[in-house]
């Protein structure tokens, strides 16, 4: 049963406990249930600088600024799995979530310009997307998802979906949705089975 996978999960929104970070949890348990390791980074907890588009990376294939922005690295590196979660803000992920995903420009850089693997090898890495919104506009969720899809390719993670809820927006209002949840839980299993 185990799967040995490693499963990182990053939680884009500056707000702890809601419900963008209680799906990313029930994804979490969904893959460890699976016998997954599961991790959680906390994006607003790290200090991440946004991209000063100096270019050094273009030449050393990594990013010049010292920052936590480093560990990330390091943890999507070691990840077989990757879970990217973010309400959606001014129809786009957060702050935190977008400043993480433009310092990945050094990792754009080993691929596009120096040739490399931008992870540092070719493994096979799946991607899931979480979100929800306090709107219910038909095209909610398409800017966010474009940037989250970019992402993915660039880092050599294939897209496995999304779990997108709009008109969810007072904090924990999705806790009392127990399908959604469930859906999460199941999209965690679903993501580590081989």
């Amino acid at each position: 049963m185990s799967t040995g996978l490693k499963v990182l999960g990053i939680a884009g929104s500056p707000r702890r406990g809601g419900n963008t970070d209680l799906l990313l949890a029930m994804v979490q348990e969904g893959a460890a249930s699976k016998g997954a390791k599961v991790k959680t980074i906390i994006l607003n907890n790290l200090r991440i600088s946004p991209c000063q588009h100096c270019d050094a990376c273009l030449k050393i294939g990594r990013c010049v600024i010292e920052d936590d922005m480093q560990m990330v690295y390091e943890e999507l590196q070691q990840a077989d799995r990757v879970v990217l979660a973010s309400p959606i803000q001014f129809m786009g992920v957060t702050a935190q979530a977008k400043a993480m995903i433009d310092r990945c420009q050094a990792l754009w850089a080993r691929k596009y310009v120096l040739k490399v693997p931008p992870l540092g090898d070719t493994k096979e890495r799946k991607g899931l997307f979480i979100s929800v919104g306090g709107r219910e506009t038909a095209n909610l969720f398409e800017p966010a998802l474009a940037t989250v899809k970019s992402l993915f390719k660039v880092l050599d993670i294939t897209y496995a979906g999304a779990l997108l809820f709009p008109g969810v927006d007072e904090k924990g209002a999705i806790s009392r949705n127990p399908e959604a949840l469930n859906r999460a839980f199941l999209a965690g299993q679903k993501l580590v089975e081989e």
